[in-house]
């Protein structure tokens, strides 16, 4: 009887095994019930029927000093497996919901759905700005869910860091600062709306880019402890308990521990597939980016003709031939007419760079 016992238990823990998440950080489903929720009343500041408003002090979103982003009760830090470039700039993100309102799972490669009032925050920055190796703010883009879809309210710090202004038009700002012992200069590009549109829709609707059950399974340090965001925003409130126990994860494309082609589709797919999906920007062109959809060379553009050949790049990808490979070049230039992504950044991921060349010279394919 012990012995047909253990060997049930050894079954399920097998099975529990073999079905968990390419994340490292399997998701655990929610079952506490006495964890804490947003019933609670958070001090942020916030009038769907005002907002956006015209200082992002206005919103109450952080205590203390502004620049610090140290955030109020309801306003919850999160973080993505894999990041979009945005020439080097870091981010910190977070995201606020009204009392007594959660958002839903869709599946694991959607946006969740957010209730109205939800607030998107996310801050971009760079550490150890010269001359006085500073931390420096340079902007907060929001994304605010009304009740007839998604708005952009972007917000430009002031040179002492004391408070970001609204603006919609866009603007530079100069950057010098230290990455690895080595000094970078950067005339930052901070988005107007428009250009926000063109990556944040689909079926020409706004929509976020990064919040998806995919990219939030895994575990981050919470002011409490570490745990995995998905259970986080279930015990806070801000997520339905109808999550399924496997998520089928995107990874840290810089992890070098990981399979070098689930690094590339993790990377393509936080990069590029707001733009090369179905209904997106350039749903007009052959590849398919999303990570769902991305585990067929096909789709990563491998042995395809692109529309258009220049220079000798007969495919989007060749292997084992980055020289030929479209892909390599598009995003290895800095030429406006022809790099990739066309928005959001003016410098090359030398990193990334890196990663795809390993990657395409690891393709066995051969085209015909």
């Amino acid at each position: 009887m012990t012995k047909n016992y253990l060997t049930v238990i050894f079954i399920i823990v097998f099975g529990m095994y073999i079905c968990s998440c390419s994340s490292d950080d399997n998701y655990i489903p929610f079952t506490n019930p006495e964890g804490e929720n947003n019933t609670q009343e958070s001090p942020v500041n916030f009038n769907i029927n005002e907002v956006p408003y015209a200082n992002l002090s206005d919103y109450n979103f952080f205590e203390g000093d502004l620049k610090d982003l140290n955030p109020v009760y309801g306003v919850l830090p999160y973080d993505l497996n894999s990041h979009l470039f945005t020439d080097y700039a870091k981010k910190k993100r977070f995201v606020w919901m009204p009392k007594n309102t959660s958002a839903q799972y869709i599946n694991d490669y959607s946006s969740l759905n957010f209730p109205d009032g939800a607030v998107l925050i996310k801050n971009f920055y760079y550490d150890n700005v010269q001359p006085q190796n500073t931390t420096k703010i340079i902007e907060t883009r929001l994304m605010i869910k009304k009740a007839d879809g998604w708005i952009f309210a972007n917000y430009v710090w002031n040179n002492d860091q004391t408070e970001a202004t609204f603006n919609l038009d866009g603007a530079i700002t100069n950057v010098t600062w230290t990455q690895n012992g080595e000094t970078k200069n950067v005339a930052y590009h901070i988005p107007p709306e428009s250009e926000c549109f063109t990556c944040h829709k689909i079926n020409a609707e706004p929509m976020p880019i990064g919040p998806k059950p995919q990219n939030l399974n895994k575990s981050i340090t919470y002011a409490e402890g570490t745990l995995n965001q998905l259970e986080k925003w279930q015990q806070y409130g801000y997520l339905e308990q109808n999550i399924p126990y496997t998520i089928n994860s995107t990874v840290n494309w810089e992890d070098t521990t990981q399979p070098i082609d689930l690094r590339m589709r993790s990377y393509v797919d936080i990069n590029c597939a707001h733009c090369h999906s179905d209904y997106a920007h350039c749903n007009y062109r052959p590849m398919r980016f999303p990570f769902h959809e991305n585990n067929d060379e096909t789709n990563l553009g491998v042995c395809v003709e692109p529309e258009e050949q220049f220079g000798g790049l007969n495919y989007i990808v060749v292997p084992g031939n980055i020289n030929r490979s479209m892909l390599y070049f598009r995003v290895s230039t800095t030429n406006d007419q022809r790099k990739m992504p066309l928005l959001g950044r003016t410098l090359v991921q030398e990193e990334a760079i890196a990663m795809i060349e390993e990657w395409i010279n690891s393709i066995s394919t051969t085209c015909q």
